[in-house]
């Protein structure tokens, strides 16, 4: 009979519970403590949205030797247990005197000597997902064992991706591709931006996404003011530039590319940024090669990026030019000057250069890779070569 489990094969999961209890020997941890949706996800195989409502924590404990222990509110039982962990332990929640704190203590306290060490992520792109005075109460209950941090150990393991967790993304990544091609019918002069994007959405659910967690982009003259803004009631005017960015949800995992659309004739200023962008991207791509440059980082993409703009007449926009993918829309690391990260093969990462044209607009291109030995692989299809115009 084969193992229950969800999204992947059981062995997927043991797989990645073997390689963070190789990460917490060496550090000497005696458990793990993960509260987030995306770290139990990544080692339950739990999916839901249920996540939306804040009024219940959840956890798993992943010990030194041994599979994962859950404990978590009443109402996850059933799809818990549909995966490949077999320990499950419930209280009724929410439980405003005792909201799991006694049934997760006695489950570390069983787990571990008095002793002992308890990793929990407490850096950059982290959070604890109960509260904090729960956590005092954990604190002091399993005095004298100690909660350290355990940011490194989580984030190695999870920034290389396995062939499984690749296949999916790029399962979103086509799913999002598709809904692009369908942007010139959904875009034209006189539309407004908030029903391009409630459009856009639409064509990416009939297109298979699970969900759509993230719709972005922003339109204006020759380019746009900024990408996280809501859509308005404005309309589309022609010599406009569209940029729709989107995060679109297949089997828990995220694509994060954009596409830009010109409305109308594109001016030369518009041609010239998105040349840049492209250009830049693609003699990037050629260069991310983290077995024949050993000791690449992220900070030496940004380099790349930069240089690449500069060169070209656009300088770059503020802020990161990338980062990480996979169970969350972005993951470390960034594409900083300050982020020192190496680069592996088997890292999943955006390419996000953006420059600025002047009168505070700018422009932004994204693709998805892949790093391998040899090169970078696209995950998703490469945008065309010169700026899209959509006459309608």
């Amino acid at each position: 009979m084969a193992d229950r489990s969800l999204i992947f094969p059981a062995q997927e999961y043991r797989d990645r519970v073997a390689r963070l209890q190789a990460g917490m020997a060496l550090k000497g941890l005696d458990a793990l403590l993960l509260t987030s949706p995306a770290d139990l996800f990544y080692t339950t195989g739990f999916l839901t949205r249920f996540w939306e409502s804040p009024a219940r924590p959840w956890f798993v404990i992943v010990p030194q030797v041994g599979g994962p222990i859950a404990v978590i509110p009443s109402i996850g039982a059933e799809l818990m247990g549909r995966t490949w962990v077999t320990d499950i332990r419930t209280w009724q929640a929410p439980d405003p005197a005792d909201d799991g704190i006694s049934l997760l203590a006695d489950a570390l306290s069983e787990t571990l000597a008095t002793q002992g060490l308890i990793g929990v992520p407490m850096g950059l792109e982290t959070h604890l997902r109960m509260p904090l005075a729960d956590f005092e109460t954990l604190r002091l209950r399993l005095s004298p064992r100690r909660f350290v941090d355990a940011t490194d150990i989580v984030q190695r393991v999870r920034e290389v991706k396995s062939e499984a967790e690749i296949d999916r993304i790029r399962s979103s990544c086509t799913i999002a591709a598709r809904a692009f091609a369908r942007v010139p019918s959904l875009a034209a002069a006189g539309r407004s931006l908030a029903d391009i994007f409630r459009d856009f959405q639409i064509a990416l659910l009939e297109e298979g996404a699970d969900w759509v967690s993230y719709v972005a982009g922003g339109a204006g003259q020759d380019g746009y003011g900024d990408v996280i803004s809501p859509a308005g009631a404005q309309p589309l005017q022609r010599g406009d530039v569209l940029m729709l960015d989107t995060g679109a949800v297949k089997d828990g995992y995220f694509c994060d590319f954009d596409r830009n659309f010109a409305i109308g004739i594109a001016s030369d200023a518009a041609r010239s940024a998105y040349d840049a962008l492209w250009q830049t991207t693609e003699d990037t791509l050629s260069a991310l090669r983290p077995g024949l440059r050993p000791g690449l980082r992220a900070c030496d993409v940004h380099a790349l990026l930069c240089q690449g703009l500069d060169a070209r007449g656009a300088p770059a926009s503020g802020g990161r030019l990338g980062h990480g993918l996979g169970v969350t829309l972005t993951e470390w690391p960034s594409f900083t000057p300050l982020d020192k990260t190496p680069l592996r093969a088997g890292m999943v990462l955006t390419l996000e250069p953006g420059c600025v044209l002047g009168n505070g607009r700018i422009m932004v291109h994204e693709e998805n890779i892949v790093l391998r030995e040899d090169g970078a692989e696209l995950l998703s299809p490469r945008a065309p070569a010169e700026l899209p115009e959509v006459l309608s």
